[in-house]
């Protein structure tokens, strides 16, 4: 089995009703580091720059683990030295500010394209009254991405006036008042091309698998509850949990409780994740929220059964129809999950079925379609 290799959108004007009239777009975000956004961006400048527009890629710093980004694509830091930040916390946020809106002034862009929390605040506010347009983009739950009722107040304000506003789902736009929802767009994530293509296992091993930072919102202690629930029924079933994060000690101890030391692996962060988890019968994710979470797309890309938390704001469920390409369970039952695996595992015909409807997806979010999408939102800005 193949997943389907999606089409190419093609021209300038394939929808009809518009024409390019950016020139110069400058794309915003705090760093390169490997997430799921900043994977989206940069796919994003790649497209562009492809596509013959001017690009810049605006970051505030350089972190370790970054996705490359062509060395053609302009990369510009917005953190000011060290020697500049010298004061307290008003005027280095006044430094920072001026820094930033310099970066504006000097490269002049047509749209400014801003992902995730501050940063989409602070590039509305430091392009005020410069001839640009600003988008932003909320990848996440917004009360999440905004924690705190001042920051919320803020982020409803504030996005008030921006040109546009991109969100992922219904749920993550119905936060905001309707002057942000009528400039808003719903937009996919792309999926990752190196996921596009490729030829599905047929021969599984009795493996689930997972992916994703070890931190408090991707719930991984659920996940070891549930497969402690059925490892007795499934003795040759193993679960890996790949990433790093600040709970891996608190895991390893909890699998450890479990007496699941030989059944249960946390390996760490892994270069090449298609290949390590392409054999799996059971992609999980377990998070308590979610935006679009790419992991989840790239495992039904790879044509791997996903179970994943009904959780908000919605992205799961927005890519996953339940029993017909994965599986949703609530957010926080181990049980449900438990026999979601149970589910599964015991029924090979329904696991078949759910990898033939799960890698219908590279039709739905290939890179190509997807991008082009934010290209007509951003020239109609």
């Amino acid at each position: 089995m193949v997943c389907a290799k999606p089409g190419t959108a093609g021209g300038n004007n394939a929808s009809g009703n518009w024409e390019s009239i950016m020139k110069r777009i400058a794309l915003f975000i705090s760093s390169l580091q490997k997430g799921g956004a900043e994977r989206v961006m940069v796919n994003l400048a790649e497209y562009f720059h492809a596509k013959k527009y001017d690009v810049i890629l605006v970051t505030q710093y350089k972190s370790e683990n970054e996705y490359n980004l062509r060395p053609e694509i302009r990369r510009v830091y917005s953190e000011p030295d060290e020697t500049l930040l010298q004061g307290g916390r008003i005027r280095n946020f006044c430094v920072r500010f001026g820094t930033l809106r310099g970066i504006w002034k000097a490269y002049k862009p047509d749209v400014i394209l801003a992902f995730l929390g501050k940063n989409n605040l602070m590039a509305v506010a430091t392009a005020a009254f410069l001839p640009v347009k600003v988008a932003v983009s909320v990848r996440g739950e917004p009360t999440m991405e905004y924690e705190g009722k001042l920051m919320q107040k803020l982020a409803r304000f504030v996005f008030r006036f921006a040109d546009g506003v991109v969100f992922q789902t219904e749920q993550a736009r119905a936060f905001f008042p309707k002057s942000v929802r009528r400039r808003s767009a719903i937009l996919s994530n792309p999926l990752d091309p190196q996921f596009l293509g490729r030829k599905v296992c047929e021969e599984r091993k009795d493996l689930i698998v997972t992916a994703g930072r070890l931190d408090e919102n991707k719930n991984h202690a659920m996940l070891i509850h549930a497969f402690a629930k059925i490892a007795e029924e499934y003795p040759t079933v193993k679960l890996v949990i790949y990433g790093e994060g600040v709970l891996r000690t608190a895991l390893t101890a909890l699998v450890e409780e479990k007496g699941l030391g030989d059944r249960i692996a946390l390996p760490g962060n892994v270069s090449d994740v298609a290949g390590h988890i392409c054999k799996a019968r059971i992609f999980a994710l377990t998070s308590n929220t979610e935006g679009m979470p790419n992991v989840v797309m790239e495992a039904m890309a790879l044509g791997i059964p996903v179970i994943s938390t009904d959780c908000p704001c919605g992205g799961p469920a927005a890519l996953i129809e339940n029993g017909t390409n994965g599986l949703l369970v609530p957010v926080g039952d181990a049980f449900a999950l438990a026999d979601a695996f149970r589910r599964i595992l015991e029924d090979r015909d329904f696991e078949l079925r759910l990898r033939e409807n799960a890698c219908r997806i590279t039709e739905r979010l290939a890179p190509d379609r997807v991008n082009r999408e934010w290209e007509e939102y951003l020239n109609k800005l």
